[in-house]
């Protein structure tokens, strides 16, 4: 019996001469479905990366992009805003009574170490735009929480917490959260 041919491509049964019909047919076979393979796996990788960038948005009657998300989900990003706009809250208060340990302690509530609870599916939906906004807000409250820590000025603490707010409100302006269909 002949030795088992290598898989190649169309060349190799040239080396073969003695191959027979159903040989050259398993190598022509084991060739297509190397490259449908292939093929596939490239097609899943563009596609993740366009999901990646894109998000799963659709353009909404206010002028801004909806970003359609479960039930769950949508809970997960408002939960996480509403805990965002607690820590302004209490980052202000803390700023206002001169107490700088407290206003890091509430900045860091909201940190870059809170982004590591967000599901993987739930990035793959947002769109590229929202998630470099959301880990910049995030990394300002990690920034803010050193300041603070420092000893920064109150006035300069405050005009961090100003900028701050401005990306909130310019995400706010760019993206709503809308129930998938």
């Amino acid at each position: 019996m002949p030795a088992l041919i290598p898989i190649m491509g169309a060349r190799v049964i040239s080396f073969y001469p003695m191959a027979t019909a159903s040989q050259r047919s398993l190598i022509m076979t084991a060739r297509n479905l190397a490259f449908l393979a292939l093929a596939l796996w490239l097609g899943t990788i563009a596609v993740a990366g366009w999901l990646f960038v894109v998000g799963r948005t659709v353009p909404a009657s206010d002028g801004r992009s909806a970003i359609l998300l479960t039930p769950a989900e949508r809970d997960v990003v408002l939960g996480e805003m509403r805990a965002m706009l607690a820590s302004v809250q209490g980052i202000a208060s803390a700023i206002a009574d001169g107490e700088g340990e407290r206003a890091a302690n509430a900045a860091s509530a909201v940190g870059t170490g809170a982004t590591h609870a967000v599901p993987a599916t739930l990035m793959a939906k947002l769109p590229l735009e929202f998630k470099q906004l959301g880990l910049g807000v995030h990394s300002n409250f990690d920034t803010i929480a050193v300041a603070a820590r420092q000893g920064e000025e109150a006035d300069l603490l405050l005009s961090r917490l100003a900028d701050q707010l401005s990306q909130c409100v310019a995400c706010h302006a760019l993206y709503r959260i809308d129930p998938e269909p």
